[in-house]
């Protein structure tokens, strides 16, 4: 054997050959140009010859979050492997996997947070502890109930009163409407007319008074002036100074009212008369309640009314509400109004009874549940002389229940109410997807499920039923 070395490898044309720089393609595409052929495998049996830098393996194909290029490798390197920390991937060239996969390997996998507890809890101030006690959740649900029955109350009542005039100022200007009266109460004629301020408009009333009308009490219009609104007492807006408006009907200073009305009580008795029983009966349990309300109010204020006649009891359509629902009551009648005697608090109820027997006169009898808890109401306004808010409590239990068998078994009101209050909310919320207006019924029995408590439910039955 020869001692002699091999020969040195001379590059030919059966060698393999690499290019002098070896171009990178963008990320994600396949590099070319990196593996041999075939055709440029050696041809001896000779080992082939160390590629002077292992190459990398394929990039997989990926979507990138940015482009960039890579260096290009030069051949005339002499080292076979650099010295030297590994190299480290570029910054920016990672794929929306890869970061992902990054993040993932950040540290050991965490189990999902636990979900936080419902708000609900928030809302009706509940606690894990209280949950397991149904006294807590009771109540819990009973105040979170009122809370939202006074939310709702709140806006219909803003919604029927609507947007109030506001007081006269003297540069305001008026034009009339009508020269005829568009209403004619027992003692005044009511007159449509516009108050004008630059570019706000306000459909008010004037309030003549009728020739040879008693003269009016002057404590009851002051009080008139100085009352806050109310929904069933006539406010008003001023005084029409003389000459403001040269074509006007009548002499003298007047007053206007924010509400212009549309009949009286006694011109709706006259219309009512082809209703069916049960619409009747409940328009004058309806009428009966505001004016109750609007007694109560009086009352409160240390004022009595003298006499009620229907003929100066008007009725206005509530704002925002269908034209065929019930109607406002407001009491206009202040000439008659004095102060209250004290120790009088059913003084109000000999005049309730005797304008309930006169509204209800020509129709008796009434075969309907309404018109036979009137008529024991009646009974007990002479009787028993109630005082107007406990008149307004039994007629509130007489249209929205519970009805008398109820307190014969001795169910627990407290739990009735409640039921009450939960089918309040869906049928408003029924009406209220189907696109319909909540009506002055549905504001009223807001008002009632509002109130009332087990023991004035329980004072209101006894009052119509014992």
């Amino acid at each position: 054997m020869s001692n002699l070395e091999p020969p040195t490898k001379m590059p030919g044309a059966n060698t393999p050959t690499c290019s002098a720089q070896h171009t990178y393609s963008n990320l994600g595409e396949v590099r070319t140009h990196l593996l041999p052929s075939k055709a440029c495998r050696p041809r001896t049996s000779e080992p082939p010859v160390t590629d002077p830098q292992p190459l990398p393996p394929p990039l997989p194909k990926k979507t990138l979050t940015r482009t960039q290029s890579l260096p290009t490798h030069k051949a005339s390197s002499p080292s076979l492997t650099r010295a030297g920390p590994p190299r480290k991937p570029l910054v920016g060239s990672r794929s929306v996997d890869e970061s992902q996969a990054d993040d993932d390997r950040a540290g050991p996998a965490q189990p999902p947070a636990e979900p936080p507890f419902s708000s609900l809890d928030t809302e009706l101030g509940l606690s894990l502890h209280d949950l397991h006690h149904p006294e807590a959740v009771h109540a819990a649900l009973e105040a979170r109930q009122l809370e939202g029955l006074r939310v709702v109350h709140a806006r219909l009542h803003t919604r029927l009163l609507g947007g109030r005039p506001g007081p006269c100022r003297p540069h305001h200007g008026f034009r009339l409407l009508d020269s005829s009266p568009c209403v004619e109460s027992g003692d005044a004629l009511y007159y449509r007319l516009v108050r004008v301020h630059e570019e706000a408009w306000h459909l008010l009333a004037a309030k003549v008074p009728k020739p040879g009308a008693e003269e009016p009490h002057p404590w009851g219009l002051e009080l008139q002036f100085s009352l806050r609104p109310h929904f069933n007492l006539q406010g008003l807006c001023g005084l029409l100074p003389e000459g403001a408006l040269p074509e006007a009907p009548w002499s003298g200073s007047v007053a206007l009212v924010a509400e212009v009305p549309e009949l009286t009580v006694a011109q709706w008795l006259v219309e009512a008369g082809a209703q069916p029983p049960e619409e009747f009966t409940k328009t004058v349990a309806l009428l009966l309640l505001q004016l109750s309300a609007a007694l109560e109010r009086l009352e409160a204020l240390g004022a009595a009314l003298a006499e009620l006649r229907p003929e100066n009891l008007l009725l206005v359509a509530p704002r925002g509400c269908t034209a065929t629902g019930p109607r406002r009551l407001l009491l206009a009648d202040f000439r008659r109004i004095h102060p209250r005697p004290p120790g009088t608090p059913g003084i109000h109820a000999q005049q309730l009874d005797r304008l309930l027997r006169e509204m209800l006169g020509p129709r008796v009898p009434l075969a309907t549940p309404v018109a036979t808890g009137l008529e024991r109401l009646a009974a007990q306004l002479t009787r028993v002389r109630p005082s107007a808010a406990q008149t307004r409590g039994a007629l509130q239990a007489l249209l929205w229940g519970p009805g008398p068998e109820l307190r014969s078994h001795g169910a627990p009101l407290g739990s009735w109410l409640q039921v009450r209050r939960t089918m309040l909310v869906l049928h408003l919320a029924e009406r209220a997807v189907g696109g319909e207006v909540p009506s002055l019924d549905d504001w009223l029995c807001c008002e009632y499920l509002m109130e009332a408590t087990a023991a004035s439910v329980d004072l209101a039955l006894s009052l119509l039923w014992d």
